[in-house]
């Protein structure tokens, strides 16, 4: 009796299953994003284009102010050829976004290309053929100071809704941490304890916001507009029957000196921009890389992070969410603090009321273009900054743009990114979402 023996298949080519391709769809929020995105551009290039017919003359452009030891020279382009060509730029880089052909990295190379575009094409048309040259070393410096409480508030906003606590309160926070500011200045005469009462002042409002947000579990949203009304209404008040009256007493702080670094702040155009500011500037710069590290490098930030994308997977395995999301606010507290008292010890040395007239806001709408990440809601920041400082230079150029519509320019831009208009975003998913077990 013979018995068949079964010898292992073994597989071949002719056996392998045929090659799978996988298609990868773009999601509706994604698309919607990107159509908008490049709409938005094209209309901006179709833009530069109507101006380009109306561009006369050479645009000259001064890297030193009138002022400086070390003067550098003054550029000059052609004004109607760089404003065509900062045109096409844009229409090209809109027509990429609308097609949908851009992959990779290349959506955000079109993005900087287009705004780099925008700003130059713009302030192109506004510097063609006028007598004075645009004071570049002026923008920039003003860029730089400007930009300075926004970054404060942004990095407050960026700490609190990493932790899943919507902060709309940062204009509160900003004006009473001002109005201390400026009534212990004048009293003491001293910018640290100015400065400690502007944190203090915020930090209680911080706390006013995470006690109701996280311990009452009030809607956000709404506190935030309510606690910046109550900002309001107390500040205005207390100004009334109690700064006014004694001014002179209650209304007269001193004033930052500018600290300047040896060496750097004399390097041309940049030394006197980054190495010659107020103190407040200088922590700016280093509270961006304290929060970066905070959240990206330490167990804290780790959580403050989890608590912010799934509480409740952090709360099994053992973090407190409201215990983090309570820290989280209060820290941030001390970042808008700063910030607000930029606009009294900081500038002037008085306070009026509503000092701070919506750089909250505009703080809070760079979080969201930042994709909550401190640098990139600090380069939002300085993005505010320049379109501010931009406004007030093209005033000086008489250009016929109406001035009451230059003011309006940062505003524009804040609708326009809250709006969701520039990019996808995504908020931590459990932002503003209140934790119960």
């Amino acid at each position: 009796m013979s018995t068949a023996t079964h010898e292992p298949h073994v597989p071949s080519l002719a056996d392998a299953p045929e090659e799978l391709h996988f298609e990868v769809r773009e999601s509706r929020d994604a698309r919607r994003a990107r159509l908008s995105s490049g709409v938005l551009i094209v209309v901006v290039g179709l833009l530069l284009g109507v101006l380009f017919f109306s561009t006369t003359g050479t645009a000259r452009f001064a890297l030193s102010d009138a002022f400086a030891d070390v003067q550098l020279p003054t550029i000059e382009v052609p004004g109607a050829a760089m404003v065509a060509l900062c045109a096409v730029l844009c229409l090209l880089a809109g027509a990429g976004f609308v097609s949908g052909r851009l992959r990779g990295r290349l959506p955000m190379v079109a993005g900087i290309v287009a705004g780099l575009a925008v700003v130059l094409g713009f302030l192109t048309w506004a510097a063609a053929g006028k007598d004075l040259p645009f004071p570049v070393a002026n923008q920039l410096a003003g860029t730089v100071f400007t930009a300075t409480p926004l970054i404060l508030g942004a990095l407050c906003g960026v700490v609190g809704e990493r932790a899943g606590v919507v902060n709309v309160a940062i204009e509160g926070q900003f004006l009473t941490a001002a109005f201390a500011a400026a009534i212990v200045g004048s009293v003491t005469k001293s910018i640290p304890a100015a400065l400690f009462a502007a944190v203090f002042a915020s930090v209680l409002m911080a706390a006013l916001l995470a006690l109701f947000a996280i311990k009452y579990l009030v809607d956000q949203v709404v506190l935030g507009v309510v606690i910046n009304l109550l900002a309001s209404g107390v500040t205005g008040f207390l100004f009334d029957q109690l700064v006014q009256p004694n001014s002179r007493a209650l209304n007269n702080a001193p004033v930052m000196d500018p600290i300047s670094i040896p060496l750097l702040a004399d390097i041309p155009l940049l030394g006197p921009i980054l190495f010659n500011q107020t103190i407040l500037v200088y922590l700016a710069i280093v509270a961006v890389v304290v929060v970066w590290w905070l959240l990206f490098r330490t167990r804290w930030g780790l959580r403050v992070r989890a608590v912010g994308e799934h509480p409740k997977a952090a709360d099994t395995v053992g973090i407190s969410v409201k215990g983090v999301r309570w820290q989280a606010v209060l820290v941030a507290g001390v970042f808008s603090g700063l910030g607000g008292a930029f606009f009294t010890v900081g500038s002037v040395g008085v306070f009026s009321k509503d000092l701070t007239v919506g750089n909250g806001f505009i703080a809070l709408a760079a979080v969201i273009m930042g994709r909550w990440h401190p640098v990139l809601a600090a380069t939002m920041a300085l993005f505010f900054g320049f379109v501010v400082q931009m406004a007030s230079q093209l005033q000086t150029l008489n250009t016929p743009v109406p001035s009451q519509f230059l003011l309006m320019l940062p505003y524009v831009a804040t609708i326009i990114a809250v709006a969701g208009l520039i990019g996808r975003t995504r908020a931590p998913a459990a932002d503003g979402v209140p934790y119960t077990k």
